[in-house]
């Protein structure tokens, strides 16, 4: 007799993760202790043997909550009981601007990136699930964001660091984790920060998608997944796209910044100059994270509607300028 469905189902996912991967060298699996992630670690712990390499269990103390040094050691044992080796926690300190989801994830992952870079990891599993996707989604369409944000968690990416992040179960809604972890025998841990309204997440899961099952019929979460999937596709081709524009349009410069043909620029689809303008600001310096479209759409007025702006300021410092027959971006006072 088979494992129980939902069992199956988490240990497949894992299993296509893991075939796709250099041989015999270690997968670790971020684990919180809840069933997503959970799920994700038992599954790892049956297939990576079975593979023929070595996996470990890696939990993030962020230390927001009483009792989390000992939450983190019981989510320790477990790994370990799995037969995940190593299997050990990182307490971080969380702060920064952003707000507190901010910068928790950004110290989980610094954590992480060291994790996986001090053990030689191939790859970093992450538990994020369907119903993970379908929020994400949804909160990019409250912001009314691009395509590139409504395309949801990518499948796998790599830091900076260039440590690689797989997310195996994107394909599963939360209900089968849940499901697994109580056929594989684990008992899960319900952080209760994910029953606090204070967070956006919070209220998309527990408040707008169930009022958006409830007005158009189920099938809501699957469909926004699904979305995603489609939108990343869109996004990747028209980012390759703007990616050899940026290249062409690479124009010589003798001052500080990046220098961009305005001609060439004017000559593109707005799906790709917008793009390009993204990519020439961040490439400048501007912070990815508060670029945001209005910047953006500021700057293409230099290229479009053109009547003799000055310049367009831009987060980080810096400013974009048209001038003889150039945008540049840089440090204000430098160009």
């Amino acid at each position: 007799m088979g494992p129980d469905p939902a069992v199956a189902a988490v240990r497949l996912a894992v299993r296509r993760v893991l075939a796709d991967l250099p041989p015999r060298e270690m997968v670790l699996a971020a684990c919180s202790g809840g069933a997503d992630s959970l799920a994700l670690a038992g599954a790892l712990a049956f297939e990576a043997p079975r593979a023929g390499r070595p996996a470990g269990g890696i939990t993030i103390d962020h230390g927001l909550q009483e009792g989390s040094g000992e939450r983190a050691d019981s989510v320790v044992r477990v790994l370990a009981d799995l037969g995940l080796d190593p299997a050990g926690s990182i307490a971080v300190t969380v702060d920064g601007a952003g707000g507190p989801e901010n910068a928790a994830r950004d110290a989980r992952y610094t954590a992480l990136d060291e994790a996986s870079g001090r053990l030689g990891a191939a790859a970093v599993l992450l538990g994020h699930t369907q119903d993970d996707q379908a929020e994400t989604v949804l909160m990019g369409l409250a912001r009314g964001s691009g395509a590139r944000s409504l395309s949801g968690m990518a499948p796998e990416f790599r830091r900076r660091s260039g440590v690689h992040y797989r997310r195996p179960l994107l394909e599963l809604d939360r209900a089968t984790t849940r499901r697994a972890c109580e056929a594989m025998g684990l008992d899960p841990w319900d952080d209760p920060h994910n029953a606090d309204p204070a967070y956006t997440r919070v209220r998309v899961r527990h408040e707008a998608l169930p009022a958006l099952e409830k007005t158009l019929g189920p099938g809501v979460t699957e469909a926004l997944a699904r979305t995603a999937r489609m939108l990343r596709d869109d996004a990747d081709y028209l980012e390759e796209l703007a990616a050899q524009a940026f290249a062409d349009l690479d124009a010589p410069e003798d001052g500080h910044g990046v220098a961009v043909l305005v001609e060439g620029l004017g000559d593109l689809p707005r799906a790709v100059r917008t793009r390009v303008l993204r990519m020439a600001a961040v490439t400048a310096g501007s912070p990815p994270g508060t670029l945001a479209a209005v910047h953006v759409d500021a700057v293409e007025r230099l290229v479009t509607a053109w009547h003799g702006q000055r310049h367009v300021d831009l987060p980080g410092g810096l400013r974009a300028v048209r001038r003889y027959g150039k945008l540049l971006f840089g440090r204000t006072g430098e160009v």
